[in-house]
């Protein structure tokens, strides 16, 4: 293991690469456990970490995507009902096993919260759940009514601040502390907390359509603009900045190569939720007095453009993420490729959104390709991440510093389970 002072990155990618190649406990962790307190069980719930909510992340936005695809077929609904359950199933577990997690062994906690290679994948909370009430909203408000909506627009308004207080801490956290002191530290996981006020913005939209109070959709949708106003100006500045780090720095070691495709998720869901916002708008003026209805229409097509825009912008990415991937391949299957389902799957929703609100035969086709695509994925993870669970070679914590029980945290300390 390196010494503090050596180079950041190559500090981590060998600290990443001891924790994939040792299954168990990572010996800074298990330093601070009594020999006698190491069970199998505390083994395997201290072996999980936050960035298992990318699983849930994962499934859910298949199921939206089973549930979005613009070619009618009864059995695709039926698919995403089913996915929707075992995403709500798998939060349950997650959430169950990391709060676990961090009640037996407080030191985790304050770790994460204070290495910036971890913290960020505290973003990965919010959105895994918000995803969950988006799947609400379009398959269970339809068959139950208000009460649904209702649950709906109450769960939003308490992801939505946990989005905004993940965003607004961890963003602070990079200028207040001296855990990030270097361009070549900077990583893509860092727009993790600033996506999560995104996708929050898109269903905030979602749940505004569907709730019977006007005065209350009015107030959601506006909600949601200043949440999209909050966060995508933000992640356009960490895109140049990990820009810059990319051109000084070059790409990422081989084991972290997947968080390329991070980017897509800030801009694909972005570009969703600028469109979807534009749309509820021009729903909710429509029944207005004519100056305002046709108000509506012009937020609607202005909403469109930049949506479009913002989703040419993540294509440019795309195409990054594609020549990463190659330039790269191969490299080892950790939790970090659960990032080829989600960020590519937002991207998809983003590309039929623009089909349909363009009426673009074009855009619903080569967002369908993307969705099928981003379903191959999805099994392919699925059975590996199976494959590493039965293993026990996943259940490996990111590698935390070694935190006395009596002294600070130590600030060099740095860590991964990248996406």
């Amino acid at each position: 293991m390196t010494e503090v002072g050596l180079d950041a990155e190559e500090s981590f990618v060998e600290r990443t690469v001891s924790a994939y190649d040792n299954p168990g406990i990572p010996y800074e962790v298990a330093s601070t456990i009594p020999d006698k307190r190491r069970s199998k069980w505390r083994e395997i719930i201290i072996g999980f970490s936050p960035s298992w909510f990318t699983a849930c992340m994962g499934t859910g936005i298949v199921a939206v995507l089973f549930y979005f695809i613009p070619f009618e077929a009864r059995w695709l609904y039926y698919l995403s009902i089913i996915l929707f359950i075992l995403d709500a199933i798998l939060f349950c577990i997650i959430s169950f096993i990391t709060i676990l997690r961090y009640a037996l062994e407080p030191t985790l906690w304050r770790a994460t919260l204070t290495d910036p290679a971890i913290a960020p994948f505290l973003g990965t909370i919010p959105i895994a759940f918000v995803i969950l009430i988006e799947l609400w909203v379009f398959i269970c408000v339809p068959l139950w009514g208000e009460w649904a909506s209702t649950l709906a627009w109450v769960c939003w308004i308490v992801d939505a601040i946990f989005a905004v207080i993940i965003t607004t801490s961890l963003s602070f956290q990079l200028m207040s502390k001296s855990h990030l002191d270097s361009l070549k530290m900077v990583t893509a996981v860092q727009l993790l907390p600033i996506a999560s006020t995104v996708i929050a913005s898109g269903v905030g939209a979602e749940v505004a359509g569907v709730l019977p109070s006007h005065g209350r959709a009015q107030a959601t949708l506006v909600a949601s603009f200043v949440l999209w106003g909050m966060a995508m100006p933000l992640s356009g500045i960490i895109l140049i900045i990990y820009y810059q780090r990319l051109a000084v720095h070059k790409l990422p070691s081989r084991e972290v190569i997947v968080s390329c495709f991070l980017p897509l998720s800030p801009l694909g869901f972005g570009s969703y939720s600028i469109m979807y916002m534009g749309k509820v708008a021009r729903s909710l003026l429509a029944d207005s007095e004519p100056a305002i209805a046709i108000a509506g229409e012009v937020a609607f097509m202005f909403c469109m453009l930049i949506g479009l825009i913002i989703w040419s912008f993540g294509l440019t990415w795309f195409a990054f993420a594609l020549a990463s991937i190659y330039h790269s391949w191969p490299f080892p299957f950790n939790m970090g490729w659960w990032g080829f389902t989600f960020p590519l799957g937002v991207f998809a929703a983003s590309t039929i959104e623009l089909g349909l609100g363009m009426s673009s035969l074009f855009f619903r086709v080569l967002g369908t390709v993307f969705s099928a695509i981003v379903i191959v994925l999805w099994i392919v993870v699925s059975l590996g991440t199976l494959r590493g669970l039965w293993k026990r070679s996943l259940l490996v914590a990111p590698v935390i510093p070694v935190i006395p029980r009596e002294e600070p945290i130590p600030s060099d300390g740095f860590s991964s389970d990248f996406w």
